[in-house]
């Protein structure tokens, strides 16, 4: 059975959407995944599955922890093939710090708003002086943010406005997709 990752959004970020790991990985179990294993505890799954599509994974997913945990939360799932192809195709693999890379993992194909929205965000942000970049590549927007995350014009220019988030998905550093890679060849 192939290998799967399942990214779950904004969960255990404050006080709502608190998910315990042993709850999920349980609940992963019980729709008949195996080799089931978590890592933080900011919602990383890996798991094997029969060959369902990663939107029919990810769909019943979402279901059964609104139903079983009383949780709504997006889950974006990736074969363990795409995942690898992810780190292959980061656009900054001589950043020596992982967390000053973050890959948002999107739902679908970003669409020409979305890159559009990005364009004009990095605009915007070097107009300030930002040094931070990003990159789509497939359903991968990289985001290198030099002078750090937390700090990062470009991240808060991506999140202003109406066209917020004109690609759904969700988000992790660089360290954490490594060691997801790592847990699904493990």
């Amino acid at each position: 059975m192939p290998t799967h990752v399942a990214l779950l959004r904004g969960i255990n970020l404050g006080p709502h959407k608190r998910v315990a790991m042993p709850a999920l990985r349980t609940l992963v179990e019980s729709l008949g995944h195996t080799d089931v294993a978590t890592y933080i505890a900011s919602g990383n799954v890996v798991f094997t599955a029969p060959a369902e599509t990663n939107a029919a994974l990810a769909g019943g997913l979402e279901k059964a922890i609104e139903a079983e945990l009383g949780v709504v939360c997006r889950v974006v799932v990736l074969t363990s093939a795409e995942l690898a192809e992810a780190v292959a195709d980061n656009p900054y693999p001589d950043e020596p710090n992982p967390k000053l890379v973050h890959a948002f993992f999107l739902t679908a194909k970003a669409s020409a708003e979305a890159r559009t929205h990005v364009a004009q965000a990095q605009e915007r942000a070097a107009a300030k002086g930002s040094r931070d970049e990003a990159a789509i590549v497939g359903r991968v927007l990289y985001l290198h943010t030099p002078d750090g995350f937390g700090r990062s014009e470009l991240a808060a220019e991506l999140s202003k406005g109406a066209k917020r988030n004109p690609a759904e998905g969700t988000a992790r550093n660089w360290a954490t997709v490594t060691k997801l890679l790592a847990m699904c060849e493990g």
